[in-house]
């Protein structure tokens, strides 16, 4: 039997009011979205700032609402029954700052498995077991504030699995961190697809770590999806005449080639996402 989606997004349009001088006319954030994604493995939400990454994932997440269409996570209606989807995800999308930094790394673990409703017994050797994932046995009764931005970030990653969901959502999971922090996430992230057997969706707008991370990859711009594809299939269905000089290419190439912008070019913020 097949596996049931992820997330199912069905003609989604999500419009946020303006304000100031162009109060009355609606943003549109996400555009008509149909897009699948199927479980197990990583799928990446790629775009510059303001392409509708966060709004997406802030409806997975069930944190919004969609303005049109449906959105459905492991079979339930974000609309219908959002505590069932909550109950299947684990969400980290403020980073580092989703964790209390006066408490200490177990004390957050312990305190998130209170939240959904753990035994304490349970909740505590939930929380040996991820802080030994995530590699923080050694400092996890120091305060979080004494932790750095690297340690922060996997622990945030920690908390968001106390209650193993089968989806994990994460907004930026490298943004900010020197590059040993971020391949370390990175290295957690596959593992956690690999060994875990869960569907872990990440946005992000760095197209190389998505090339390298990403099994299945979504490119968004302006709030419409304009590409869908593993990201080796994205990059050969480029034109010789736009390769490097190498015959090489990149997701970035990619991008320029379908929106006719760079990415740099891309990255400003547009409305909110």
């Amino acid at each position: 039997m097949p596996l049931m989606p992820a997330v199912v997004m069905e003609r989604v349009t999500r419009r946020f009011p303006s304000r100031g001088r162009e109060a009355g006319r609606d943003i549109v954030a996400l555009d008509g979205i149909n897009l699948t994604v199927a479980a197990g493995g990583i799928f990446g939400l790629l775009g510059p700032n303001g392409a509708g990454k966060t709004t997406l994932l802030r409806l997975v997440s069930t944190l919004l609402l969609p303005s049109r269409g449906r959105v459905a996570v492991m079979g339930s209606d974000t609309r219908r029954d959002p505590e069932a989807v909550r109950r299947r995800i684990g969400a980290v999308l403020g980073g580092e700052r989703s964790v209390y930094w006066r408490l200490s790394g177990r004390e957050n673990l312990l305190y998130a498995g209170a939240l959904h409703d753990l035994p304490p017994r349970v909740a505590a050797g939930r929380a040996d077991e991820l802080l030994r994932m995530v590699a923080l046995t050694e400092r996890a009764d120091d305060l979080v504030e004494r932790y750095s931005s690297g340690m922060r970030q996997r622990l945030a990653l920690a908390r968001a699995l106390v209650h193993d969901p089968a989806l994990l959502i994460l907004d930026e999971p490298t943004a900010g961190l020197d590059p040993q922090a971020a391949a370390e996430v990175r290295t957690l992230l596959a593992a956690l697809a690999r060994d875990g057997g869960r569907t872990v969706l990440i946005a992000t707008h760095n197209l190389d770590e998505a090339d390298r991370l990403c099994g299945t990859v979504a490119i968004l711009d302006r709030g419409c999806l304009v590409a869908l594809d593993r990201p080796d299939a994205l990059k050969a269905r480029l034109p010789a005449d736009e390769r490097t000089s190498g015959g090489a290419t990149t997701l970035e190439a990619v991008f320029l080639a379908l929106t006719g912008r760079s990415l740099s070019a891309a990255d400003q913020p547009a409305w909110p996402q």
